[in-house]
């Protein structure tokens, strides 16, 4: 077997394993169609490749994912270049996406915080401050969860302990929302 197949079983695995989180996949799913109905926005964050994930999901959601639609209001905090290098080199990193979220969010919003650990200090600064504006949380992570899967009103935990799997069921799964929210 070669070591790419091996990946792929390993993939197969974690895809199978998701049955284990349907609940909390449908529980966010919800929350999401809830904020849009309300005319409410949601606001990601992220690092790394998570914040490429963030980039991905909300442009799936204000230009479309399958059909033509009005546009839904959603923001990546991981984009705007001139921030992400101001707040850290003023203040500190770990409150880069918490200031956005004081100055973007607002009560019956929702903040989808990813961490594939669940430990990122700036996600678990995010995730408090969208809570005390009475935003609803989905944290989308993997492992244990993390600290971030006890602070948030849903926890979509994939139960992989490998970045890539985590991250390759975390788009798969966004991608399942941004189907739900276009019907």
């Amino acid at each position: 077997m070669s070591h790419f197949s091996e990946i792929v079983d390993e993939h197969r695995k974690v895809l199978n394993d998701l049955s284990l989180i349907d609940d909390a996949i449908a529980s966010a799913n919800q929350q999401i169609k809830e904020t849009f109905a309300k005319g409410r926005k949601v606001l990601l964050c992220g690092n790394g490749g998570s914040a490429a994930d963030c980039q991905h999901i909300a442009a799936e959601f204000v230009v479309r994912y399958q059909k033509v639609r009005a546009s839904l209001p959603a923001i990546s905090l991981t984009t705007d270049t001139s921030i992400l290098t101001a707040h850290p080199n003023d203040f500190e990193f770990e409150t880069v996406f918490s200031r956005q979220i004081e100055a973007l969010g607002n009560e019956g919003d929702c903040l989808i915080a990813i961490s594939t650990s669940g430990n990122s200090a700036n996600i678990l600064r995010a995730t408090k401050t969208a809570k005390s504006q009475d935003m609803t949380v989905i944290g989308m992570t993997g492992g244990t969860g993390g600290q971030l899967a006890g602070l948030v009103d849903a926890a979509v935990v994939v139960p992989s302990n490998v970045t890539a799997r985590i991250q390759e069921m975390h788009i798969l799964i966004a991608h399942w929302w941004c189907e739900e929210a276009e019907k």
